[in-house]
């Protein structure tokens, strides 16, 4: 499958100029600082300093930005009046048991078909004989149906949700092509698989083959078609091998805080599943047969520890391939060789390691043609005092390098603990700007590390094309979305059907936020619905390609992204000030590609697959 010419001429060639002036000024910066180093080293020790805390500095002076900045777009927060009163449960009680620190995910996800974005919301719960006195009931999963101007109403109960377990995150997709979008929720113990029947859903695990097993640790899940045959296969991540025993064993210690949540290099990792759709509502685990099992070398003991997963066809041969952030291991592309089988290229395609070729403590994860070009960027969110990566492919092809400081990413993001990452285009110009939502894992630890905070604002980072030094320009002002959070899930939709992309920022045992988009600057968009025919009914993992106002923006139609959560299934293409689509091209799942024509702009346009 080959893309359409994207009409690069010489502004382009002036970028591509200017990364590699960029490139180059980095590498001298290398250099000077391995001078430096090799001086240090050679010169006579002195007298060691009283230990502190190290104070991390951005390795490059602040970006240039374009007159005016970032344009004004406040973020409300409309959780209390939009009716939800949804709070998370990890079920902390005292003993610093590692899965409270991780959840939870959220989805939006039109479950009654009435044309709008409702919203799923993942649960934890106590540990047995630990439900604090007085609670009333065990936690529930939920359920929150959209009246359409973005008021909520609790529907768990009647659309048979309420389940009490210790979830993680959710994957949505209609696997079995009737119509009504599935839901699959991930969790520490057995997964769930509930099939939507008309507005109700119905626990369809055992039937089904995925639910895992009791002692098992399920994190970011996806639905994609891993064999082009028009259903929904299931890819599910795997974290750590944990129990309370082991955890507890451990005694992972923080000097000053006494016990705390483990870290996950202390414990052995596991191997992510693959199920594939066999048709009549079942799924066969072919994980080994598949080739997603990875090992090391030496001890042949699991070496993923998945916490995000974001399908994408990276090299646009119309298979589509997979992923996985690990948490203090390598990274995992696995390539969809496109008989079934996958290969796991994250070494040979330069996404597994850092700069430094360190393992990160990989988490969230989004990817996107950010530049509007054909270079595909892989965000991964990271560790406290561990900046974001930004793998960034080269003439369109891999392997990636990490751009993250070149862009602008890696000096605001190094601070943070990074759990959610987003690309959207949250100010309509028709750029992808970056989003990554932040929270420690310690509620104490800024008696220990000045520099943190239990609680973390997001950053927002605008796209600002190739005017800017560096892409991507830190937001200093976005109303509401600027208060500190213990963030982890990232949902975005279109929830009140005025254009813009509204976020839901989910809260580790806390109340969830959702943010209206305020945005008021009179820029155009369209909003596209996708359903397949040859292709799954979803249309997921379908590229499309929009050509307006001298740009070509790209999107790919998969809404597991962000960090154990998922996005509306439709697209929203910003066009700034655009008033036509001078092109729509779709790439369908299975090769065949559609030009659509636009009549108009500033609606949602639904397309169906030509046969």
């Amino acid at each position: 499958m080959k893309d359409s010419d994207d009409g690069r001429g010489i502004g382009h060639g002036e970028a591509v100029i200017r990364r590699a002036f960029r490139r180059s000024l980095l590498v001298l910066a290398l250099l000077a600082l391995a001078g430096a180093a090799l001086y240090l080293w050679l010169r006579p020790p002195a007298a060691p300093p009283p230990l502190e805390e190290a104070r991390v500095a951005p390795p490059v002076t602040p970006p240039e930005q374009p007159a005016g900045g970032p344009p004004p777009v406040p973020f409300t927060d409309i959780t209390r009046q939009a009716g939800i009163g949804f709070r998370h449960v990890n079920g902390a009680y005292g003993e610093r048991l590692m899965p409270e620190t991780i959840g939870s995910g959220a989805a939006f996800i039109d479950y009654d078909n009435d044309g709008d974005q409702d919203l799923f919301l993942v649960n934890s719960r106590h540990w047995p004989g630990q439900a604090p006195e007085g609670a009333d009931a065990a936690p529930r999963q939920a359920l929150y149906r959209n009246d359409g101007s973005g008021r909520f109403e609790d529907v768990s109960e009647e659309a048979g949700v309420a389940l009490s377990l210790y979830g993680m995150g959710v994957a949505v997709g209609d696997y079995d092509n009737d119509g009504w979008p599935d839901l699959f929720i991930s969790a520490v113990g057995r997964d769930r698989l509930l099939h939507n029947e008309g507005g109700r859903f119905r626990d369809v695990t055992d039937s089904a083959g995925v639910g895992g097993g009791d002692h098992d640790w399920s994190s970011s899940a996806a639905f994609l078609d891993i064999d082009n045959d028009g259903d929904l296969d299931l890819f599910v991540g795997r974290y750590v091998r944990w129990s309370r025993d082991i955890d507890l064993e451990i005694d992972f210690r923080l000097t000053g805080l006494g016990r705390a949540y483990g870290a996950p290099d202390h414990f052995v990792g596991s191997h992510s599943v693959l199920f594939r759709n066999e048709g009549g509502g079942r799924f066969r685990d072919i994980s080994a047969e598949a080739g997603i099992q990875v090992s090391e070398p030496g001890s042949g003991l699991p070496a993923g520890k998945a916490l995000g997963v974001r399908p994408t066809d990276y090299d646009r041969d119309g298979w589509i391939d997979i992923l996985v952030a690990n948490d203090t291991t390598r990274n995992f592309l696995f390539h969809n060789l496109g008989d079934g089988r996958f290969e796991e290229v994250g070494v040979f395609e330069g996404i597994a390691y850092d700069r430094d070729g360190k393992a990160t403590s990989g988490m969230g994860i989004d990817a996107a043609w950010f530049r509007n070009d054909r270079d595909l960027g892989v965000v991964i969110g990271n560790f406290a005092n561990e900046m974001s990566s930004l793998y960034v492919t080269a003439g369109g092809r891999p392997p990636f390098a990490d751009e993250a400081v070149l862009e602008g990413l890696g000096p605001p993001s190094r601070l943070v603990l990074t759990f959610g990452v987003l690309f959207l285009d949250y100010d309509l110009d028709g750029r992808e700007d970056l989003l990554q939502v932040n929270g420690h894992l310690e509620h104490e630890i800024n008696k220990v590390q000045p520099s943190q905070q239990y609680a973390q604002p997001p950053l927002l980072l605008w796209n600002c094309g190739d005017r800017c030094r560096q892409r991507f320009v830190p937001v200093e002002e976005a109303g509401d979305l600027g208060r500190p959070l213990v963030g982890r899930g990232v949902a975005s939709a279109d929830i009140d059907g005025d254009g813009d992309l509204d976020l839901l920022l989910t809260q580790n045992g806390r109340a969830p936020v959702l943010l209206r988009n305020d945005q008021r600057l009179g820029r155009h968009w369209l909003r596209l619905r996708l359903k397949g025919v040859g292709a799954n009914r979803s249309a997921i993992g379908a590229r499309v390609e929009l050509t307006a106002g001298g740009m070509v923006q790209r999107r790919e139609l998969v809404p597991a992204r962000g960090f154990l959560s998922q996005q509306e299934l439709p697209l929203t293409f910003g066009l700034g000030d655009a008033t036509r689509v001078d092109s729509l091209l779709i790439h369908w799942p299975g090769g065949a590609t559609q030009q659509v024509e636009v009549a108009e702009v500033d609606r949602l346009v639904e397309v169906e697959e030509r046969p």
